[in-house]
């Protein structure tokens, strides 16, 4: 994986999530990918799981703000630097994503860990 791979996912990503079509979710990952909502809970798992996963907690086009920056890629992994922000709910996050694609830009595991952000008053 290079940075422009990582960054296309980053943006299809993003795309899947203003849109919540399943088959633009379905299509960032491989069919036994996992994906971690957070770094000890148990995974979505498998392309239909993480689709299931993902729009029982959908986002509303709209309800957010999400900025990023890649950190590094090694090898077939990179990390992501991204910020949340739901402003009709008062919550910022700070995050970081471990992303590793294989060979066709799919995403075999995701993990994010991420912080509660105090906004300042």
């Amino acid at each position: 994986m290079n940075r422009e791979e990582l960054n296309d996912w980053v943006e299809r990503y993003v795309r899947a999530w203003e849109s919540n079509r399943p088959e633009d979710i379905g299509e960032l990952f491989t069919d036994d990918a996992r994906y971690f909502t957070a770094p000890h809970r148990e995974p979505w798992t498998g392309r239909e799981g993480i689709i299931e996963g993902w729009l029982d907690r959908k986002d509303e086009p709209g309800d957010w703000s999400f900025r990023w920056e890649i950190r590094a890629v090694c090898d077939d992994m990179g990390f992501v630097r991204a910020w949340i922000s739901y402003p009709q709910e008062d919550h910022d996050y700070s995050s970081l994503w471990e992303v590793t694609l294989d060979d066709e830009g799919r995403c075999s595991e995701f993990v994010e860990w991420f912080m509660e952000i105090k906004r300042k008053a």
